[in-house]
C-alpha cells in the first residue's frame, strides 16, 4: 500500500510504476537503486517509442 500511495503522490500511475520496477530491478546496479524510487523514477523509453519521435 505504501508503494502505491507514494507513486500516486509523485504523480505516477502505480500499475505502470510497479510493473516497470519489477521488470528492471533484477539487473539494476545496487549503487543506483535510488533511481528507482518514485520521486526519481523515469520510465524507460523503448526503441519503438524513440523511433516514433
Amino acid at each position: 500500500m505504501t508503494i502505491i500511495e507514494t507513486a500516486k503522490l509523485n504523480g505516477l500511475g502505480p500499475q505502470a510504476y510497479i510493473a516497470d520496477i519489477l521488470d528492471r530491478i533484477h539487473d539494476h546496479k545496487i549503487k543506483r537503486l535510488d533511481e528507482l524510487l518514485p520521486w526519481n523514477w523515469a520510465p524507460m523509453t523503448s526503441e519503438t517509442d524513440a523511433q516514433a519521435a
